[in-house]
């Protein structure tokens, strides 16, 4: 794969997680706590999966992304070591809200998981940028909250 076909796989798979993103905004507004908490973590996984694109890696497990992302840019600190609390977070609410019948997301909860999808995808869209892939950081910026 060239570097253009890889920035542009990432691209999408980053305009993937800015639709889900999205999708999470209008669940919450219509108080559909569990699909906004699982569509929140999926706007970050798939932001790891842009970044791993560059270098063409993907795995077929969830945790196998999330070990390659961790391993590959936040342990070496290529970006921010805090995002690994942000990814924790997400999955384990996703998780509990898609897998556990008596599970209550509160609102509050979603509120915090989709602050955290929008610091997540902006610094993921910052470091995209210096990788020269074409995403915008104001289509994040008017994602607010």
């Amino acid at each position: 794969m060239t570097i253009e076909e890889r920035r542009d796989l990432s691209k999408a798979r980053f305009d993937r997680a800015h639709d889900c993103l999205h999708t999470a905004k209008v669940n919450r507004d219509i108080s559909d706590y569990r699909a906004a908490a699982n569509r929140s973590y999926y706007a970050i996984f798939h932001s790891m999966r842009s970044v791993l694109a560059l270098e063409e890696v993907d795995m077929s497990k969830h945790s196998g992304v999330m070990a390659e992302f961790r391993k590959r840019y936040l342990k070496t600190e290529i970006l921010d070591r805090k995002l690994s609390a942000i990814i924790t977070q997400a999955f384990e609410v996703r998780n509990a809200s898609d897998y556990d019948d008596f599970y209550i997301v509160a609102k509050e909860d979603v509120d915090l998981q989709i602050e955290n999808a929008i610091l997540f995808m902006r610094t993921i869209a910052d470091y995209l940028i210096t990788q020269g892939v074409a995403v915008s950081v104001e289509e994040i910026e008017g994602a607010e909250a």
